[in-house]
């Protein structure tokens, strides 16, 4: 009977961790708490209370897998000394989700840039393919949509421009969550999408791409030194898919930073003031990665039109027909299970990218 053997993982997860300094922290975290005035700062104590609470998730990533661990092995004992199938297969189940925790631990190690941890502001832009483009950019949104709920991560549509005869223009989503900038980040650039169109009389196949940013949500004291008269700040009726605060008065706004040609619009919040407010903060966001991006110290040194700053770098290709693949061009991962993928399996996709550019820096 084929049971499950002791592998390379066994007693591998310690690696991955540093408990002991894990547990010092925390310790120090907690005595911080203790500190006689240190609630009077609310912006430090969240701050505080967020990083104990990813070290607490790290150390308590490593206690569930020291509990996966020996189970797995009381399985295999009981499976090989009462050759019993049923708890060979138990065994291997068990083996399984360790590895597969092992794994999602391993990738966290590969998130070391400096907002990794952060939110992520995710923004689609429907591009060349006119319908078929649009169809194709609420489809992407429906599909980050579905990777950010498996994940458990919090979702707000901050801004949401659909068409009129179908799909959208474009959409921007705040994905809340430990490590959403981190793994999104990798879905930056250009998504081609081929298939049979459902908006062509003759069934013709057709070829459509969308475009997909992604910056972090940076912390509130982090401002951009930006020149008013390079804003124009709009202002039109909220659009959203629907729901009892969908805004009926012209509060939603769109900023547009002159010299880069950046558009970003927030009609999520209730008021004017506090769409304009996050506005700002997404402005800030992509400004900011670009002057990181191109080693600028000064944003008025980025010169050029960045209104589509992934545009020409496809990433991506969805093919439907002739036959179907999901490819990423930069890492080559591939599969033929395209409607797992629009269903938001990204993991694969993300891993291999994170894993490739860990091995560009070491290289």
């Amino acid at each position: 009977m084929p049971f499950l053997r002791r592998g390379s993982l066994w007693g591998n997860s310690e690696s991955l961790f540093d408990v002991d300094g894990l547990e010092s922290r925390i310790s120090d975290l907690n005595a911080e708490l203790e500190t006689p005035g240190f609630w009077d700062d609310v912006e430090r104590a969240q701050n505080t209370l967020k990083q104990k609470k990813g070290l607490e998730n790290s150390l308590g990533g490593y206690r569930q897998c020291e509990s996966l661990l020996a189970d797995t092995a009381d399985f295999i004992e009981m499976a090989e000394s009462e050759d019993d199938e049923e708890m060979a297969r138990e065994a291997r189940g068990s083996f399984e989700k360790l590895t597969e925790l092992i794994e999602e631990i391993h990738l966290r190690t590969l998130l070391t840039d400096e907002y990794d941890a952060n939110n992520a502001i995710l923004t689609i832009h429907a591009g060349t393919g006119g319908l078929d483009a649009q169809d194709w950019a609420e489809m992407l949104l429906r599909m980050y949509s579905r990777w950010a709920e498996a994940k458990g991560y919090k979702l707000t549509v901050v801004d949401y421009q659909p068409d009129t005869e179908a799909g959208i223009k474009a959409a921007t989503l705040l994905i809340e969550g430990e490590y959403a900038y981190g793994y999104l980040k990798t879905e930056r650039g250009v998504h081609r999408l081929v298939r049979l169109s459902p908006f062509n009389a003759a069934g013709k196949r057709q070829t459509s791409f969308t475009s997909v940013d992604v910056v972090p949500e940076l912390p509130e004291d982090i401002t951009v030194d930006i020149a008013p008269e390079d804003l124009r700040i709009d202002t039109y009726r909220s659009s959203g898919a629907g729901g009892q605060h969908v805004n009926k008065t012209d509060s939603a706004v769109r900023i547009t930073h002159l010299p880069t040609g950046i558009v970003v619009s927030c009609q999520n919040e209730r008021s004017q003031h506090q769409n304009k407010e996050f506005a700002m903060r997404m402005l800030y966001a992509k400004l900011y990665t670009i002057a990181k991006q191109e080693h600028k110290d000064k944003i008025s040194e980025i010169t050029g039109d960045h209104s589509q700053i992934t545009w020409g770098s496809q990433i991506r290709s969805y093919v439907l027909q002739p036959y179907t693949m999901v490819k990423d061009h930069r890492t080559e991962a591939e599969t033929s299970n395209v409607n797992a993928v629009l269903d938001g399996s990204l993991d694969m996709f993300i891993d291999a990218y994170l894993s490739q550019l860990a091995s560009e820096r070491k290289a």
